[in-house]
């Protein structure tokens, strides 16, 4: 159910209660808002049930710990996405649940408001058959403040992604401060080489994302070859065959890189580790 005007969701879930969106309000000084200081998970939901919600959960209280938000129970989080599909009239969707800091002063000092939760469903997006992506001037700070943590603070990735599509491109790709491979804006990256996967590790940066870490599961019990290696970002002007991966893409080919159209779309690995990440899917929804 969604909004005609704006095509955004006819109801949010914030602070325990179902509104209309159009009633929704924040305090103009949440820090969510004025300086970016919350916290946010996205994932599918599947025959109305959320998918590995205690992995995003468990990612979710990382962030909120290394920030100083209070972690809310994970049933608080399981019940507010729940309540926001049916009020949608969703089974199949994008959730995301969003937790900021609360009210505070319009500095980079916190208060001790409690945190402003926010939960909201739409349809699942329909993605192309593959991704253009490119490579971005701009790194990721691998020892900043904000590394690995899935943050509200996101402008570097709108920044970046509006890069991308300025050039025909569905998704941009960083490097971190040492000239190594890390991750998209939305999702990270598995490039082929030799007969093998290969992903960033997580010191390179990258966010540990939820899928990243279930297709690495899922290919080491199907027995294919995969690793996380430390790799140049040059590497991308060599490789024939890689994907990317998210919670709402799962395993998603790559096409085309900086221009370079790849010969193996999908490539062999990319199929069977798409297969190996469904079956894995279709076996139980919290993983």
């Amino acid at each position: 159910m969604m909004t005609a005007m704006s095509g955004l969701p006819a109801y949010i879930w914030i602070n325990g209660s179902i509104v209309p969106s159009a009633q929704a309000r924040l305090s103009p000084f949440d820090h969510g808002f004025t300086v970016g200081d919350g916290v946010f998970e996205t994932l599918p939901a599947r025959q109305g049930q959320p998918f590995a919600l205690r992995r995003h959960w468990q990612r979710l209280a990382t962030s909120c710990e290394a920030l100083g938000i209070l972690v809310p129970p994970i049933e608080t989080m399981r019940n507010a996405l729940i309540e926001v599909m049916l009020a949608n009239g969703l089974q199949e969707a994008r959730l995301r649940f969003t937790l900021s800091s609360g009210e505070g002063p319009p500095s980079s000092d916190k208060s001790d408001s409690p945190p402003t939760m926010l939960a909201v469903a739409t349809p699942v997006p329909v993605w192309p058959a593959s991704s253009v992506v490119v490579t971005v001037p701009w790194t990721r700070n691998e020892n900043g403040a904000l590394a690995g943590l899935k943050c509200t603070s996101y402008a570097e990735n709108v920044r970046a992604l509006m890069h991308a599509k300025a050039r025909g491109a569905g998704e941009a790709i960083l490097g971190n401060t040492k000239g190594e491979l890390c991750e998209g804006t939305g999702s990270n990256i598995f490039i082929v080489q030799q007969g093998c996967i290969l992903t960033p590790p997580l010191l390179s940066g990258c966010l540990p994302g939820v899928t990243r870490a279930l297709v690495i599961e899922a290919c080491r019990a199907a027995s294919m070859p995969v690793e996380e290696r430390t790799l140049p970002l040059s590497v991308v002007n060599e490789i024939e065959e890689a994907f990317i991966t998210s919670s709402t893409r799962g395993v998603h080919p790559v096409s085309a890189i900086n221009g370079r159209a790849l010969r193996q779309v999908p490539g062999e690995l990319t199929r069977k580790a798409a297969q190996a990440f469904a079956a894995l899917a279709a076996s139980h929804f919290d993983p």
